[in-house]
């Protein structure tokens, strides 16, 4: 079975590879084994996808994506994909059916030993803003765990290439680009970390964030 689960996530990275030509882009510092949270904007479904895609193997399956379970468990193949495949942190965005805090679920698989993939905004934009402000959740797991990287990534293009509402991919060429790891500095702010970790992931964006 984990055979299987490994194959359908080598499918699937070859199918979003053939469809968007996507490449990763390490101008500042190279991948590092190492537990790390990747933070991102997020403007398409298949996000993640794109982010897990680039990353190196030996990276890659120690890397979970923090995703919507009430997405990813409303049938028999999208369970198999989020449990089996990508094995991602499924968090419930309805408070009233938690039964755990999101944030401390996702210190329990940074303890675990995996990295994250997350995307602060804390849903897709489609406004037609750049980014949106970040949620909380970030900062809470930089206060809980300090000597954690935490890089931002700039995705380039998903979001014409699967638009909102579409089920098939439009080729588009697509890039993912990673920025050098930022820390909570001692005596940080929330809303000043919140802030420096937004401005992060906008100095990744072509013309710095300028154009949507």
């Amino acid at each position: 079975m984990q055979f299987l689960a490994f194959l359908v996530g080598y499918l699937i990275i070859g199918f979003a590879r053939f469809i968007t030509a996507v490449r990763g882009i390490w101008p500042a510092d190279p991948p590092k084994d190492e537990k790390t949270i990747y933070f991102a904007n997020h403007t398409s479904n298949g996000d993640f996808i794109l982010l897990w895609a680039t990353l190196p193997p030996r990276l890659r399956w120690k890397t979970r994506p923090v995703a919507a379970a009430d997405y990813w468990l409303t049938s028999k193949i999208r369970t198999y994909i989020g449990r089996r495949v990508i094995n991602a942190v499924l968090i419930d965005r309805r408070p009233e059916a938690r039964d755990r805090d999101p944030v401390d679920q996702m210190i329990e698989a940074l303890d675990q030993g995996s990295s994250l993939i997350i995307f602060p905004e804390g849903r897709r934009n489609d406004t037609g803003e750049t980014i949106l402000p970040f949620k909380t959740g970030i900062f809470h797991m930089a206060s809980k765990r300090p000597d954690v990287r935490l890089v931002p990534v700039w995705i380039e293009n998903l979001n014409r290439a699967l638009p909102r509402g579409e089920v098939i991919p439009v080729p588009y060429i697509c890039t993912v680009t990673f920025g050098a790891p930022i820390y909570l500095a001692k005596n940080e702010s929330k809303a000043r970390f919140l802030t420096r970790a937004q401005e992060a992931v906008l100095a990744l964006a072509p013309n710095n964030g300028d154009a949507p």
